[in-house]
């Protein structure tokens, strides 16, 4: 049964033997851009092309758990379109996923990946990058030189197994056949080594003339312009993304650690905060509860609300307060409401006052529309609690609403 072995196991590969449509270059450049484009899930080499959405390193993501690659969802965060990285888990022979390794917000990555392509492409970082150049050119050199003189050793070797071929008795078949093999032989490692070597020439064929050198220095000022640019497309994002990383690395445990790996072989490692969940991104920071505490000893929800707003305070949302987000927060955090304060204070009812004064509830109604009594509005319906007139203390508490709604008089008889 024939079946068709990798490359790696050919022992023979001789180029441009017959015209293509195509050359060699371009058809291993086709192979890899397939191979890159593969949308088969649990591919460790799989590199989706640039797509449209925000997500800066989609394609180039790599688990730090498992090692597979991460795939890119989207969600909607505050009317925005936000990117999630997650890992499915490897595929194995059995094609059965192994459960879900990871999911990480990347939002933050993704700035903090875009701040440091913007530091390190700066013309310090390239004036050094340049001088390895010119160092690793000189060692291709150096390298390329040896591999001649192995070529040429291989050559040499080959010329006098066919010098010892040609001189051989015709009669002595033997002695012909052995050198003929041998020759052959010595053609075949020939043709290989040259093969190799127009290989390894092209790999390493990386210098740069002049001109090269300018445009590479004038990219620490277009870069960064280009890159902050707000009408600069995602896809284009993702294509500078691309020409200068190689992968990504993610895991997240107390933080999320991101290791970088930069083409050319150099690896940039940090960590961040681990992003907030959506409960927790919502919540309200202590300094807005501690101010709504305080301000329920002196008003109601709805001037609670007002007085937020005008002091810039915003929700866990973003948006403004009113009297019905007050309630939530009040009840949410165990607040005392303002009716149980004023009644710590005490504050009397409309039919505990009465019967305190011996008068009908109507009278007591009455005496409050005709400014008699002290009253404090503790809802937004301006529901209210009574002063007792005979109270003996000559001072009024702050704590009872200096802005609520009340009026003072002597109560008559």
């Amino acid at each position: 049964m024939r079946s068709r072995l990798p490359r790696e196991q050919w022992h023979t590969l001789i180029l441009d033997t017959h015209p293509g449509y195509i050359s060699w270059q371009e058809y291993e450049a086709n192979l890899r851009r397939l191979s890159e484009n593969a949308q088969t899930c649990g591919v460790a080499h799989r590199r989706c092309p640039p797509r449209e959405g925000p997500a800066l390193l989609q394609g180039l993501v790599v688990c730090g758990r498992c090692g597979g690659r991460m795939t890119v969802s989207y969600h909607y965060r505050k009317e925005r379109l936000a990117p999630y990285y997650w890992c499915a888990g490897r595929k194995e022979a059995d094609q059965v996923l192994h459960g879900e390794c990871q999911r990480i917000a990347g939002s933050n990555i993704d700035q903090a990946i875009g701040d440091l392509l913007v530091e390190v492409v700066n013309p310090l970082a390239l004036d050094v990058t340049l001088a390895v150049q010119c160092e690793l050119e000189a060692r291709w050199e150096e390298t390329d030189r040896l591999r001649r003189t192995q070529v040429e050793r291989v050559r040499y070797e080959t010329e006098l197994a066919r010098r010892r071929f040609l001189r051989v008795d015709p009669d002595n078949r033997l002695v012909a056949a052995s050198l003929e093999s041998d020759w052959n032989e010595k053609l075949r490692a020939l043709a290989e080594a040259e093969q190799h070597y127009a290989r390894q020439r092209q790999r390493d064929d990386q210098s740069l003339d002049p001109s090269q050198r300018k445009q590479i220095l004038s990219l620490a000022t277009d870069f960064p312009r280009l890159w902050r640019d707000p009408n600069t497309p995602h896809r284009e994002r993702k294509r500078m993304v691309r020409l200068l990383i190689e992968d990504v690395t993610l895991q997240k445990a107390d933080q999320i650690e991101v290791s970088v790996r930069f083409r050319g072989g150099v690896n940039k490692t940090f960590s961040l905060p681990r992003p907030l969940n959506h409960f927790q991104s919502r919540k309200h920071s202590s300094e807005v509860i501690a101010e709504i505490d305080r301000l329920l000893d002196y008003h109601n929800h709805g001037e609670i609300a007002t007085i937020l707003n005008k002091k810039g305070y915003k929700t866990g949302g973003g948006v403004d307060f009113d009297a019905a987000t007050i309630g939530r927060i009040r009840i949410a955090y165990g607040l005392k409401d303002r009716y149980q304060r004023l009644r710590d204070r005490g504050l009397l009812t409309l039919s505990e006052i009465a019967d305190k004064l011996k008068v009908s509830v109507g009278t007591i109604r009455r005496w409050q529309h005709r400014g008699l009594l002290r009253v404090y509005a503790y809802d937004d319906q301006n529901c209210c609690l009574y002063e007792d007139p005979g109270s003996t203390s000559p001072k009024k508490d702050r704590r009872l609403g200096e802005h609520s709604i009340y009026k003072e008089v002597q109560c008559e008889a």
